[in-house]
Parts: structure tokens; sequence; C-alpha cells
């Protein structure tokens, strides 16, 4: 009985170990998978979280794109990223707008900024210039540049 118990019950725990779900960022301690440079930016911090669970945390939404250069894109289940309206808190990076300003700083030089909607960014590019991106053009932008 006991045998057929552990039988049952051990994809699950398989199942539990391995949800796909960011893992929080610990501002000040956290360490950039990409860089090195210690988190602390809550506007800017971004993260990648595969298919098998693992979270790789980012300073800023540039290491983030300049990682995806060289990582097999098709093990990755979510990518999150803060936003200026709420730092601290991960949004899906797909669905984000971002606008590279160089009135907006960003953690690693790129004056990159993710917003929760087009509209937000908008508004906000009125006030500091720039320009606005999709994730897919951002995407195509940070495949481009020289590695």
């Amino acid at each position: 009985m006991k045998g057929y118990f552990v039988f049952l019950f051990m994809p699950l725990l398989v199942f539990i170990s391995c949800s796909v779900k960011p893992e929080p960022i610990d501002y000040g301690s956290d360490g950039c998978h990409f860089c090195s440079m210690t988190i602390v930016d809550q506007q800017h911090a971004a993260q990648i979280v595969t298919s098998k669970g693992k979270a790789f945390k980012f300073d800023a939404a540039e290491c983030m794109m300049n990682y995806l250069r060289d990582m097999n894109t098709a093990d990755v289940a979510l990518y999150l990223t803060n936003t200026y309206h709420r730092p601290g808190e991960l949004t899906d990076a797909i669905k984000a707008t971002y606008l590279i300003s160089e009135n907006i700083p960003s953690p690693m030089g790129e004056f990159l900024t993710a917003f929760d909607s087009e509209e937000a960014a908008k508004n906000v590019q009125l006030e500091s210039q720039g320009k606005l991106f999709t994730w897919q053009e951002l995407k195509n932008k940070f495949d481009t540049k020289t590695k």
C-alpha cells in the first residue's frame, strides 16, 4: 500500500516542484544573470522563466534582450518586465510597450523603459521624447545589434 501511495503522488510532486512562475526579485541582493550587477532599480528589472521553472533575473530589460540573443527561446515559458508606472511588479513583457528615451535613464545605459500599455508609453513619450517599440520590434532591434 505504501508503494502505491508514493507511485500515485510522485507525478504530483514533480509537477509542483517544476511550476512555471516568476521568482520574487530581491532588490539590492539578487544579481543580473547577464551582467552580474546587483538588481536595484524596480522600474527596469526583468525576468525569464523557462518551461522547467528556472528563473533568470535581470537588472534591466536590455540585459534580458541581450541574453536572449544566445538563449534557446523554445524553452522560455514567460518573459516578464517591471514597468514605469508599477515598479517592483512583474508583467508580461510580450504585451508591454517600450520607450527608448535619453530622458529616462535605465541601469545599463540603453534608456529602455517598459510600459503596461501603448497609451501609457505615448503619454510619457510626449514629455520625454524617444521612440516606441513593441516586443517584436525591440527583439528585432537587439537581434541585429553587434555582439
